[in-house]
């Protein structure tokens, strides 16, 4: 039998000319999908990845077995009040998906989840949807929408089964069981949702660069044929979405670009009525609305960044909302306020400081001490906010699920890296807090056998970079290096925060160090630490984490040979330009459906979401300074020939609509050309997320933890075998 050896993707040429600068493409022709040739490539891709990490099969066998050992099988979800039910979802032993059902409460004052032995049933317990049945025959299956009428009558629901992200719609009256056969409706956005009344759907459609761009109006009971057009926004800048208020007074749709916001409101008492704008928009402001009743009169809280870098809370009149504003939650410079859910008695504000989650409360009628850090100003109707405090040095706590105009608690979501997922119930009048279910770890998991700590490192000029880490003392020697996975994000404004992962467990108990570097770009210390790291000071962001790197490396926490990074998405742009500025800094390089031919992409208006993203990126199709400076730091383009990579294995779906599989094809087969150890594994049938159902899903993990725990241990191999004694020969 002939070994197969690693495919070499053939050399056609394409010039790329833009701003009298040429770049030549020899692997543009990937991008074909439904081309035999690429086809065939890709397969010999897996082939060749299957072959080159066949040893590592037992390691990950025992890690996947690890996963589902300490994962509770059968189990189930707090139950949630909606209406005059508790809604909950179940998972079953041997299942990949979800069940969805519902109970009806005991009574109107019932705001108490009942406790519920997972291999039980709660009386009056329903079906609403068991995802396993529907996910049959399907090699991918994914819900978008799961929408409940108000009557609790009719149930919403919409599926992808490509990965491509377009959902088909459906309706199913919940007495008879019966699948509305008219009222079928393709191709949407996930999102979608019953109108207050019941009596229509609301939902959004995406245009050929999958951009959501229509909002659609849904007669209960006609054919989709019929359905009317309530916005579309022209602008390939802008996005929509549809949604409502908690009180659900107002049906909300929302058009935001990555750095401007406009909402227009409906009375949902009116559904087939104009929605109105409630702020023009304005570039560079963006802002989100809720509704709040104050003395009977219609109020709307608006969170926004108008000359409020971190943002801020303002109440305005729903009658005249460009009018008179009072300042509710002030703006601060340590502070990045991230949004307010209204209820009939209370607001609550999330926002962040100290690169953590914070939640505070903030009642409607005033006079509680004030509490916390925020203040509020001298506004009748409001109180003073009070911060929810935690007793962990890190964590991550948000508002959960609480659907709910007047209910009593609030239900938040609380973890840490070393608690697991927990929720918890706030008795909003006494801030009495009660722990409603924190998910089971089996196997004897003890959360204070593991550690967390914060560390920060000190970019080249001079800013001081935070980092998470997480270990378990017995199985780290702390006097020496570590095997480390420093994983990283940094776009989008959006922030890593610690969190349990059972996965990672397999990690942690084989003595692995793991490491979140919160770099420029992400959200985890404000607007500021945004700005710093996108459009033309992207490079803040690769930098930044080569100097978390170094920094692990000086301190004595790891060393180049043990730390491999990891990336996802944006991420994966991280870590594939990181690995250009520094190769001999990693072990080894984990990229997740990575973004690494982003100037390709970005300069395509015809691809997927690219024109959404020049206020991410830049636009470099029409600047040249931004063209100049995406080219700098593009990972395909500045691959080199002048220094060894580490091994990277760089994983991607093939229908994945947000980052093309052909950007890591195309990057694994140039990375080759100068030899480097890369490999790619492609899912023929996923999408951004990966594989569907959760078997498959710790199956992936399970591969990726395997591939990372062998490049990081490496090292310590080597020194092993490089230290012991060599035995006599018969010639000594």
């Amino acid at each position: 039998m002939i070994s197969p050896r690693a495919p070499r993707a053939d050399r056609r040429p394409v010039v790329r000319s833009h701003h009298g600068r040429s770049f030549t493409d020899d692997y543009e022709w990937l991008r074909d999908k439904s081309s035999p040739d690429v086809v065939a490539h890709l397969e010999a891709e897996n082939e060749w990845t299957a072959h080159e990490t066949s040893h590592l099969a037992p390691l990950a066998d025992a890690i996947f077995d690890e996963i589902k050992s300490r994962t509770l099988e059968t189990d189930l979800s707090v139950p949630v009040r909606k209406g005059d039910h508790w809604y909950f979802t179940r998972t079953v032993e041997g299942s990949s998906y979800g069940v969805f059902c519902r109970a009806p409460v005991a009574s109107p004052d019932d705001w108490v989840p009942p406790a519920v032995d997972p291999a039980q049933t709660l009386p009056g317990e329903e079906v609403l949807l068991d995802a396993n049945v529907e996910a049959e025959g399907h090699d991918f299956f994914s819900l978008g929408t799961f929408d409940v009428s108000p009557d609790g009558r009719s149930l919403l629901w919409g599926v992808d089964t490509e990965g491509d992200e377009r959902y088909t719609l459906r309706i199913v009256d919940l007495a008879s069981r019966a699948v509305s056969d008219v009222d079928v409706i393709p191709n949407t956005a996930a999102g979608a949702m019953f109108s207050p009344d019941g009596a229509f759907v609301f939902y959004c459609t995406v245009d050929d660069a999958w951009r959501p761009d229509t909002v659609w109006r849904h007669a209960v009971g006609s054919s989709s044929g019929a359905d009317v057009t309530v916005f579309t926004e022209p602008d390939d800048r802008f996005w929509v979405g549809v949604g409502r208020t908690r009180s659900r007074k107002y049906i909300v749709v929302e058009v935001g670009s990555k750095i401007t916001s406009e909402v227009h409101l409906l009375d949902a008492a009116d559904p087939m009525g104009e929605f109105a704008v409630v702020w023009p928009r304005v570039e560079g402001v963006e802002y989100d609305v809720e509704h709040v009743v104050l003395a009977g009169e219609d109020r709307l809280l608006i969170t926004h960044n108008d000359g409020a870098e971190n943002f801020e809370v303002v109440d305005v009149a729903a009658a005249d909302p460009r009018g008179l504003r009072d300042v509710v939650v002030p703006a601060s410079t340590d502070t990045r306020i991230d949004g307010v859910d209204a209820f009939a008695g209370h607001v609550v504000v999330s926002y962040r400081r100290d690169a953590l989650t914070r939640v505070g409360i903030l009642p409607l009628s005033g006079g509680i001490a004030a509490g916390g850090v925020l203040r509020v100003g001298e506004i009748v109707g409001y109180g003073a906010l009070t911060e929810l405090e935690f007793d962990e040095p890190l964590f991550d706590v948000g508002v959960s699920s609480n659907p709910e105009w007047t209910q009593p608690t609030l239900r938040l979501g609380f973890t840490s890296f070393v608690t697991p997922s927990t929720v918890l119930s706030v008795d909003v009048a006494t801030r009495e807090t009660t722990v409603l279910k924190r998910m089971p770890v089996l196997g004897g998991y003890r959360s204070e056998d593991y550690a967390q700590a914060r560390d920060w490192a000190t970019a080249a000029d001079g800013t001081r970079v935070p980092i998470s880490l997480v270990w378990k003392p017995g199985a780290v020697d702390e006097s020496a290096p570590a095997p480390t996975l420093l994983y990283g994000y940094g776009s989008y404004e959006a922030s890593m925060d610690p969190s349990f992962s059972i996965a990672r467990l397999s990690l942690l108990d084989r003595g692995i160090l793991f490491a979140i570097a919160h770099v420029r770009g992400g959200g985890e210390l404000g607007r500021h630490w945004y700005d710093d790291g996108k459009t033309l000071t992207k490079r803040n962001t690769f930098t930044d984490f080569v100097a978390v790197g170094e920094h692990l490396v000086a301190s004595g926490r790891s060393r180049p040979d043990g730390l491999v990074a990891e990336g996802r998405s944006a991420g994966g742009l991280l870590v594939g330009a990181a690995v250009n500025l520094a190769p001999d800094l990693f072990a080894g390089v984990l990229a997740g459906v990575p973004f690494v031919d982003a100037l390709t992409s970005i300069l395509d208006p015809e691809l997927p979401l690219t024109v959404i993203e020049w206020d991410e990126w830049g636009d470099p199709l029409h600047d040249p300074a931004v063209y100049d400076y995406m080219s700098s730091y593009s990972p395909y383009e500045n691959v080199r020939s002048d220094v060894g990579y580490p091994p990277i294995l760089a994983v991607t779906s093939l229908n994945d609509t947000r980052v093309l599989y052909v950007e890591p094809a195309k990057w694994v087969a140039k990375l080759r050309e100068v030899g480097a150890p890369a490999l790619l594994k492609i899912e023929m049938q996923a999408g951004h997320g990966g594989v569907s159902g959760r078997y498959d899903a710790w199956r992936e993990r399970a591969f990726e933890y395997a591939w990372v725990i062998d490049t990081a241990t490496r090292g310590a191999r080597d020194d092993l075998e490089s230290s012991a004694p060599v035995a006599p020969t018969l010639d000594a």
